[in-house]
């Protein structure tokens, strides 16, 4: 039985993420040639080609898909338990507050990652929509909120994500009729985002759906009651985004802020950031691999 060389699968993952031997080199500080020898070197340990490079674009095949998901495990481990070595063991309790909108796909997982990392903390959770959050921050009941930017310049901005507009796979967008929405009840920044696009390109629409959570929205869409506007991490399996006409707006990024971490425990809050903004620029949640792994595998280029 060989040993797999995390160095090779760092590489490997770096390439199927970027989805180019030329994009992988800058994410590993390496240069072109030396990642293709780094993957041509796993291909014959393995004893399988990784990728398909006959195809315009390039495409995990079964073999690489396959050990896609055993090196985020791998690499994951690792990583962790370097981690761990080098960072102080913190202990105690924080109540934190995360919006919805904060990696939807991997939240549990990363949470679940950290504190088998920080055994010594106690994290109080409580998800829900940003206006929710900050009444209960000010109210005294959350030390650190993880939160969407909205109608107020407040907070500490850590991750950005393009917004998108998107619907079920099989709608078809029909300019000549009113716009059906999905949307979430007020107050919601997206909400008034859609609402002020539309009205400047003079686009017609009516209320579809009207729920009172981001889950609601996926929900709602995904059964074909009409198209939204959120973070492009929301777009799931059966749902695709909508190509708008170019007279509409440009749409702004969603920005991830962070309130109290100026003020709560800095042992706690520091290695939690640290590690749910590592978790953001990780491409796909383990639940959401295998849909990734089945787009790429029929000859479609490698995007996260």
């Amino acid at each position: 039985m060989r040993d797999l060389d995390l160095d090779l699968l760092r590489a490997f993952v770096a390439v199927a993420d970027a989805g180019s031997f030329t994009a992988a080199a800058d994410m590993v500080s390496r240069s072109q040639s030396a990642v293709s020898q780094k993957i041509r070197r796993l291909e014959d340990l393995v004893g399988y080609p990784l990728f398909d490079r006959t195809s315009r674009a390039l495409a995990l095949t079964g073999a690489g898909g396959q050990l896609l998901i055993g090196a985020r495990r791998l690499l994951d481990l690792n990583d962790d338990v370097i981690r761990s070595l080098r960072a102080p063991q913190a202990t105690g309790r924080l109540r934190v507050g995360i919006c919805e909108d904060f990696v939807p796909l991997q939240l549990s997982r990363l949470l679940a990652r950290f504190l088998r990392l920080h055994p010594g903390v106690q994290l109080d959770i409580n998800t829900s929509l940003t206006h929710g959050l900050l009444r209960e921050f000010e109210a005294g009941n959350l030390d650190l909120v993880i939160a969407t930017r909205e109608f107020k310049e407040r907070g500490r901005v850590i991750w950005r994500e393009p917004m998108v507009w998107f619907a079920a796979s099989d709608f078809r967008l029909d300019l000549d009729r009113p716009l059906p929405l999905v949307l979430l009840q007020p107050p919601c920044s997206y909400r008034e985002l859609m609402f002020t696009t539309l009205d400047a390109a003079r686009q017609a629409w009516v209320t579809a759906c009207t729920v009172s959570s981001l889950t609601g929205v996926q929900s709602a869409v995904a059964g074909g009651l009409g198209i939204t506007l959120l973070g492009r991490s929301f777009v799931q399996e059966g749902m695709q985004i909508i190509d708008v006409p170019k007279h509409w707006p440009p749409l702004p990024m969603t920005e991830i802020v962070v309130l109290g971490d100026d003020t709560a425990e800095k042992s706690l809050v520091q290695p939690l950031l640290e590690f749910l903004v590592e978790g953001m620029r990780m491409p796909s949640a383990i639940e959401d691999e295998r849909n990734q792994i089945a787009r790429k595998t029929s000859g479609k280029v490698a995007p996260i």
